[in-house]
């Protein structure tokens, strides 16, 4: 067993959850999106960002792209929150859908992330 694939498996996975758990639910009741699990997604997929900068290969040149979108996308997803609540006081339902939009765009870098580096360990050899 290869420690630096368990943890990069774990971070990549914990990432994509995480997501998932953010952008699950109504997008126009922001309501049923959790503030906090937006946080928490935007720093494990950070971290997973980071674990992707050492790999010189092609696969991880991949994966470090997908990484980066997502990390731009859940950054602009609390960016539009945070200015709509704070700066324009002014939250209604497009605000909403484009923050859970965002995040679903991220979502979707995540589970091509998480795809590749599956099939990378799969044809792996011992």
């Amino acid at each position: 067993m290869n420690i630096n694939k368990v943890i990069s498996g774990f971070f990549f996975i914990l990432a994509m959850t995480l997501n998932f758990g953010f952008f699950y639910g109504d997008p126009t009741a922001i309501d049923q999106h959790s503030a906090w699990e937006l946080f928490f997604a935007i720093i494990v997929n950070l971290i997973a960002t980071t674990m992707k900068l050492g790999d010189k290969t092609q696969l991880g040149a991949v994966l470090l792209a997908t990484s980066l979108v997502a990390d731009l996308q859940l950054i602009l997803s609390s960016v539009v929150w945070a200015v709509a609540l704070y700066g324009l006081k002014d939250f209604n339902v497009t605000t909403s859908v484009t923050i859970v939009s965002l995040s679903g765009g991220a979502l979707l870098a995540n589970i091509v992330s998480v795809i590749l580096f599956m099939a990378d360990t799969i044809k792996s050899k011992r």
